[in-house]
């Protein structure tokens, strides 16, 4: 039974001075798109009548194709907190359906959808609960965002040397108001870098929620002065921002599907992992986007550069870990995504990935118990470990050639998502660095 009935958006609408209802979605690499409707348009967007030009939007149609339909999801109706309290500001994400009433196989959310709907037949529930890290810095004069922050302070660390506790407050408050339940939130390792976690969700409602989460960070920061950026790494020589993905699988009475009795792998866990691990190389220029992605995945920064999995809690080299909390709160954790990734997409991507595996019955290869955190890629490569892409362009050859990501994907949208990456790499191969120009110019 959902939250809400058509009935009930009526009823809060007029309680609560709702004068705008946005209407959300997103393209194929996560940006998010909506379009704004009155009060007076409620009607009509219920019924599923509420058109927009799927042309303009990146990785959708042609334009002779372009007139699609918006079917909002009345579960996710919000009203958003900081906007004004007189003629509120609503808002629901939307799937996208064709002309004939069909889901448009390129909207991200109705893949998700497409991989849910396989997991269910299969007896399984998957949950997700992502760790997000983002950097809060300064901007100029001109309100343009910089790299400068004032502050220098380090993991957990307290005011004053952590100079955005409020912020976080603030930020975390808004979510609440949303229905976020924020379990933890801290200072990150590197100055003005910060986390906020909260508790494990339904895979499609948390997909929502990230996309919920990146714009309410953004927003109340502005209200501060700052600027929020999910940039992986915006600096050199400080770690960069991830999205751990951790992920429960649950039968349907709610029992854990990772962990037996005692608290130990099943074989469903173990199956799970080596699906992922074994398509982890064609997943990567999804869960990491873009050229900076891979100036995160480097040695020496807490964050993954090889193919590995370790049981160990606290092995935070390794690519997969299991992390302490076991019995129903058992979970895999995949360390390599960041926020810049479609959630849509790369929640479908993983959990396809691990259900692949299930239904293989495959192994995972032998545990990681080597702590590689100080590790060279070459001295990680010598011990035996497969690396993961180092390069946007070492993940675009290792996507091109996954014919599993296509399936899951589909056709158009594979092969548009990979059409535009290829122009980012090109693009990037073309431009002269100022590490270039430091270390070569005076010397050639």
């Amino acid at each position: 039974m959902g939250k809400y009935t058509k009935e009930d958006i009526f009823r809060i609408v007029e309680e609560e001075d709702v004068a705008f209802i946005r209407l959300q979605f997103c393209d194929i690499f996560g940006t998010p798109k909506n379009i704004a409707i009155t009060g007076g348009q409620l009607e009509k967007a219920l019924n599923n009548e509420i058109m927009f030009d799927g042309s303009s939007i990146e990785g959708f149609v042609r334009s002779e194709e372009s007139d699609m339909y918006l079917y909002p999801d009345i579960d996710t109706f919000d009203i958003f907190p900081w906007r004004p309290q007189s003629g509120k500001v609503a808002r629901m994400f939307c799937n996208v359906y064709t002309l004939d009433g069909k889901p448009f196989a390129g909207d991200p959310r109705n893949i998700l959808k497409r991989v849910l709907k396989e997991a269910g037949d299969m007896g399984l529930n998957f949950k997700v609960d992502p760790h997000l890290e983002f950097f809060l810095f300064d901007t100029d004069d001109a309100g343009l965002p910089t790299t400068d922050t004032h502050e220098n302070a380090g993991y957990f660390d307290v005011a004053p040397a952590d100079q955005a506790e409020n912020v976080r407050r603030d930020i975390i408050m808004n979510l609440e108001e949303m229905n976020f339940d924020i379990s933890s939130s801290h200072h990150e390792s590197a100055p003005a870098q910060h986390e906020i976690d909260f508790a494990e969700d339904a895979a499609d409602r948390m997909a929502d929620m990230i996309m919920t989460f990146k714009m309410t960070v953004k927003t109340i920061a502005k209200r501060h002065g700052l600027y929020a950026t999910f940039m992986p790494k915006p600096k050199e020589g400080v770690s960069g921002s991830g999205m751990h993905m951790n992920i429960l699988c649950e039968n349907s009475d709610g029992e854990s599907l990772f962990s037996d009795e005692y608290g130990n792998l099943t074989d469903v866990a173990y199956q799970f992992i080596a699906g992922v691990l074994d398509h982890i190389k064609g997943i990567t220029l999804v869960t990491n986007p873009l050229v900076n992605s891979y100036k995160r995945l480097v040695p020496g920064y807490d964050a993954p550069v090889n193919i590995s999995w370790s049981g160990s809690s606290a092995n935070r080299s390794s690519l997969i870990r299991i992390p302490s909390q076991r019995g129903a709160w058992t979970r895999v954790e995949l360390r390599n995504p960041d926020a810049t990734c479609n959630p849509y997409l790369a929640i479908a991507l993983i959990l396809a990935a691990g259900m692949d595996g299930i239904k293989r019955e495959l192994t995972p290869p032998a545990e990681m118990h080597e702590n590689f955190t100080a590790a060279t890629t070459n001295e990680i490569r010598n011990a035996g470990y497969e690396n993961l892409p180092q390069t946007l362009g070492e993940a675009i050859e290792a996507y091109s050639k996954d014919d599993f990501v296509k399936n899951i994907l589909g056709e158009s949208v594979f092969d548009k998502y990979l059409r535009a990456k290829r122009m980012d790499w090109d693009s990037f191969r073309t431009c002269v660095t100022q590490w270039e120009i430091s270390q070569y110019l005076s010397k050639f």
